[in-house]
């Protein structure tokens, strides 16, 4: 599915079947160990980089007003990040997901960043701007 925004998201959250709760693993764009003159401009650009975890969250669709209400929560938290990765965890019987049962998909997502395995996830900018890669 292809999003035109953050609020494209959460309507289509809305729209499944099952009840959802989705999961966040916000990441800082980072250099890479000793890069070269070139993953330096590619960097001050906005391209390249290495991406790592600095904070996830679940959360159900309802508890979110807005990118921007998501953005200022994590602004609470003193943590500096670039991007935010979101995947949804459906519901059964008509009953949402838990946190706790989230927990460990929530791992899961934050180990497959750190691996790269990142084309499964929706992923937006600090403007809540979809961002593909390529």
């Amino acid at each position: 599915m292809m999003l035109n925004d953050f609020n494209g998201l959460l309507q289509a959250a809305g729209q499944q079947a099952e009840p959802q709760r989705l999961l966040f693993v916000f990441v800082k764009a980072d250099l890479p160990e000793s890069p070269t003159a070139d993953q330096h401009a590619r960097h001050s650009n906005g391209e390249g980089g290495t991406l790592s975890p600095v904070l996830c969250v679940d959360k159900a669709p309802q508890e979110i007003a807005s990118f921007q209400a998501l953005a200022a929560e994590s602004a609470q938290t003193g943590l500096a990040w670039d991007l935010v990765f979101v995947a949804s965890l459906d519901g059964r019987g008509g009953i949402a997901p838990s946190s706790d049962e989230a927990a460990q998909p929530l791992r899961l997502m934050v180990n497959a960043v750190n691996d790269g395995q990142i084309s499964r996830f929706a992923a937006f900018d600090r403007d809540g701007t979809p961002v593909q890669f390529y």
